[in-house]
């Protein structure tokens, strides 16, 4: 309740404040996967605080396997949490038949998985959960706030309209806007889905790289 309702009441304020629900539907829903992702991958500060990450990493398990266990872990959680937000679709103005259900819950995964991605990569370099948090905000939250969620990109200027082409969750809006039938489904649904995967592929690339480093380490 705590990850879905503070979404939820931002994008009601924002939307009837500006008398369009709809437009600010898919940045809310993305940001409940986003707080799911913060939330879940503090776990790997605790677990590394209490040694149960070294033991699991000195143990003959696959490094891959225990990466991938954790962020898919992580990252079904966050996709129940986005699907549970998918129930106040209809204040939107959204309607999702059961056929459109397949690829919207398809979308809201692989957004999961990437974000849950990312918050792996910072938290096994972080030492404290005060730290984490801080550069989740100072990272996460500015980069949704120029991901399309809060204004399209044709009436950004300058420099932010810059970042937001470089900005990978604006592709994640896009493909959420495209899935949804949602105005302002901008890059193409191709390059958004293209985008998001090779994200979201990179950042578990990189969970395993650094998880072998570190086994290695803990080895010698």
């Amino acid at each position: 309740m705590g990850v879905v309702a503070s979404p939820l009441v931002f994008w009601l304020l924002i939307g009837y404040g500006s008398n369009d629900l709809a437009r600010f539907y898919s940045g809310a829903l993305v940001l409940t996967v986003m707080f799911s992702a913060i939330f879940s991958t503090i776990s790997i500060i605790e677990d590394r605080r209490e040694g149960f990450l070294l033991s699991m990493l000195v143990s003959p398990a696959p490094r891959t396997s225990m990466v991938l266990g954790k962020i898919l872990g992580a990252a079904t959680l966050a996709w129940i949490q986005g699907l549970t937000f998918l129930a106040f679709a209809p204040l939107a103005g959204v309607s999702i038949g059961m056929l459109e259900l397949i690829p919207v819950a398809a979308s809201i995964f692989l957004i999961s998985f990437t974000l849950t991605g990312l918050g792996f990569v910072i938290a096994w370099r972080m030492n404290s959960t005060a730290g984490f948090h801080g550069i989740m905000n100072l990272l996460l939250v500015p980069m949704w706030m120029v991901s399309g969620s809060l204004f399209p990109m044709a009436t950004a200027h300058g420099w932010v309209k810059a970042i937001m082409w470089v900005n990978p969750l604006t592709y994640s809006i896009s493909l959420l806007n495209h899935t949804l039938e949602l105005p302002n489904a901008f890059p193409g649904a191709m390059p958004s889905l293209f985008v998001t995967a090779a994200f979201g592929l990179v950042l578990l690339l990189a969970s395993g790289m650094m998880a072998a480093q570190k086994a290695t380490r803990s080895a010698a």
